[in-house]
């Protein structure tokens, strides 16, 4: 089933489109403001978001770019009163792929969704399954790791760590949960092996970059995210 988050603050008007898209066989998960829906848009995986542009603690244009900064490819149609031709360019500009104005009718979405789905689709196939975390890139099929298009050279296990940490960005990740989904062990509390291989991955990853995403949370394990 095909996941959707709707960023709305009005309540009516959000009961109603996720009401309207159940009806069509998609999961719905709807914020109602900025703030929330950024956590749920970073912290999940969803096939498509929508959003409004005037919303609570952050706007949607903001909002926008903060998403792409994460996710980059993520489908975003945006739904707004707003509907000047500068209102258009400004949300485009944001990273938004469509924009539906206010008022609008369900199957006028619906359309939008499935044309953008199927765009987005079309492109992943063609590109291959790549990871995608800020400006670093991950190549499941060609095993071929970029930061900011520079090409990185990592060891078998290094990269290894490096997909788990971005298949869970912006999350805690424990030395135990590295030990047995990395190395499929238990991790020994005797042994540093964990903290030797996220300091050479650092040294790849970070090293030569301003923007540092391998952080150490002390007692805790490590967390990959833009600081």
């Amino acid at each position: 089933m095909l996941q959707i988050l709707l960023i709305e603050d009005e309540q009516r008007i959000a009961e109603l489109i996720k009401r309207g898209l159940e009806e069509q066989g998609y999961a719905v998960t709807v914020a109602f403001d900025g703030l929330t829906g950024k956590k749920l848009a970073i912290g999940n995986q969803y096939d498509i978001i929508i959003t409004d542009i005037i919303l609570p603690s952050i706007n949607g244009i903001d909002l926008c770019k903060q998403i792409r900064n994460v996710k980059p490819d993520i489908p975003i149609i945006m739904l707004t009163a707003l509907g000047t031709t500068d209102d258009k360019v400004e949300g485009f500009d944001a990273g938004a792929d469509d924009y539906l104005v206010k008022p609008f009718e369900l199957r006028e979405l619906h359309v939008r969704i499935r044309t953008l789905l199927k765009r987005h689709n079309s492109k992943t196939n063609m590109q291959g399954f790549v990871l995608k975390y800020a400006d670093v890139e991950l190549n499941l099929h060609t095993k071929i790791v970029k930061r900011n298009r520079k090409e990185i050279e990592l060891t078998p296990k290094e990269l290894k760590l490096l997909e788990y940490m971005m298949q869970n960005p912006e999350r805690v990740l424990s030395r135990g949960e590295i030990a047995e989904k990395v190395w499929e062990t238990t991790f020994d509390t005797g042994t540093n092996f964990i903290d030797v291989y996220i300091n050479y991955l650092r040294k790849k990853i970070d090293k030569d970059f301003e923007v540092k995403l391998i952080h150490t949370k002390p007692g805790l394990g490590f967390i990959f995210k833009q600081a």
